[in-house]
């Protein structure tokens, strides 16, 4: 009886037992393992890959958009920058140390407003040396002179001996009257300068005459402070100011596209740059800035070129 007990006592330990190993071999098999934790070198790597990428975006995304800007062709400048390229050609101007917008318009026979607009530049104060600038329209032609092409008049060519093997056919009043030669037009014929005439610019005296081997670009006319400086010609003011060395308060007055006045050395300056003017017109006070003595400076400047002023003004 005893062992009877002990033996269902053992069976029900080895059961329990059985069912107990089977519980913990079944919550293992179902949990997965997890490998040891290893140090993953690449993963910095790959972070710097990124965040480089990332700051390089901007500037692709701003070359992307100049790229487009320049396909567009779309642009506000009204003519195309000017390169070192240009150098020494007709028409262009290779900026010296010293010079200055305005002086290189009076040089040039233009106003200054319109080669800064030609060559887009922002600032007319800030021009470099070495620089090459336009100094003449864009488009005109290079010499300044206008050529016309004149077509050749159309002949059709006759075989030798053709016009005595057949006589000509009586004519009509009409054909004969078309057929009269006239005087052939000349070929790349050149457009007549501007006619400009001009006045005394003061009532002073003559104390230094024009000479351009001694550089004198123009005429002295004396004269006490105060004195009237009248305008040449009709014409606009395309510089009034003190920014050339060498000639005071100045005045540039642009007459045509041929011809520009300088009056230089003013005491006061009576008219503002762009202002239209009216010859005889009263438009400074003859002065003595940046010269030795109270004097009127004129200069006739020819497609920027200085010329003799007595060869234009009427004889006193």
């Amino acid at each position: 009886m005893f062992f009877n007990k002990l033996n269902v006592k053992i069976k029900v330990f080895c059961l329990l037992s059985m069912a107990l190993a089977i519980g913990v071999l079944s919550a293992c098999g179902g949990k997965p393992l997890r490998p040891a934790p290893v140090e993953d070198r690449t993963a910095p790597a790959k972070h710097n890959q990124a965040t480089e990428s990332k700051e390089a975006l901007p500037a692709s995304k701003a070359t992307q958009s100049h790229d487009a800007n320049s396909s567009s062709g779309a642009t506000s400048v009204s003519a195309a920058p000017t390169t070192a390229d240009n150098a020494g050609k007709p028409g262009y101007y290779t900026v010296k140390q010293g010079d200055t917008l305005a002086r290189i318009g009076l040089e040039s026979g233009q106003n200054y407003r319109d080669i800064a607009r030609w060559n887009n530049l922002e600032n007319p104060n800030k021009i470099d040396t070495g620089q090459v600038l336009r100094v003449i329209p864009p488009g005109s032609p290079e010499d300044g002179t206008v050529s016309r092409a004149v077509a050749a008049s159309k002949i059709p060519a006759t075989p030798l001996g053709a016009a005595a093997d057949k006589p000509a056919p009586p004519a009509s009043a009409a054909q004969a009257t078309s057929q009269v030669p006239t005087s052939a037009p000349a070929v790349n014929a050149i457009v007549v300068e501007d006619a400009v005439g001009f006045v005394w610019p003061a009532r002073g005296t003559i104390v230094a005459g024009f000479d351009e081997s001694k550089n004198r670009k123009g005429l002295d006319i004396s004269g006490a402070a105060g004195d009237a400086v009248l305008a040449a010609a009709d014409g606009k003011v395309v510089y009034a100011g003190a920014g050339l060395r060498g000639y005071g308060n100045l005045i540039i007055l642009k007459h045509s596209n041929t011809y520009l006045t300088a009056y230089a050395h003013n005491q006061a300056l009576l008219v503002k740059e762009e202002q239209t003017v009216k010859q005889g017109q009263k438009i400074a006070e003859m002065g003595n800035t940046d010269a030795d003595q109270v004097k009127l400076h004129f200069e006739v400047r020819k497609l920027g070129k200085p010329v003799d002023p007595v060869k234009y003004l009427p004889a006193r």
